[in-house]
């Protein structure tokens, strides 16, 4: 199965970009209050993409033997991905005002950032590991 690594972490690279894109696209209809923010095809969509992203995510653990919780990057990376959920949820859903929905957007853009600069570093400081040596 190994031999079919660099098309797994392909698909998982493309999922990251397609959901973090859509993440975006709704976070824009919801500051411009567009009624298409949780349309139902675009939830369907985010679903899609998010379902083929963790496979994706398993697929790679079980060829690497990397696992979260023995890998202090992939521990950090699932408990920020935790809280870009939470943030997620709140930002399009359940922020009781519009300053919590705003706010909760952009934290969560800033915990995507962060969980993409872990995964690229293989380090739980991410991008704030240069600056720690």
């Amino acid at each position: 199965m190994i031999e079919f690594y660099p098309q797994i972490k392909f698909v998982h690279i493309l999922c990251v970009i397609l959901s973090g894109s859509l993440f975006t696209l709704r976070g824009v209809l919801m500051l411009l209050r567009s009624r298409f923010t949780n349309h139902v095809a675009l939830r369907m969509l985010s679903y899609a993409i998010d379902t083929t992203l963790l496979t994706a995510a398993l697929m790679l653990i079980t060829l690497l033997h990397q696992y979260p919780f023995v890998q202090a990057w992939l521990t950090v990376k699932v408990l920020f991905l935790v809280l870009y959920i939470v943030l997620g949820v709140l930002a399009l859903k359940r922020g009781r005002t519009r300053r919590a929905q705003v706010t909760s957007f952009v934290a969560a853009l800033l915990v995507y950032a962060f969980i993409i600069s872990v995964a690229m570093a293989h380090n739980p400081w991410g991008v704030f590991a240069r600056f720690l040596t």
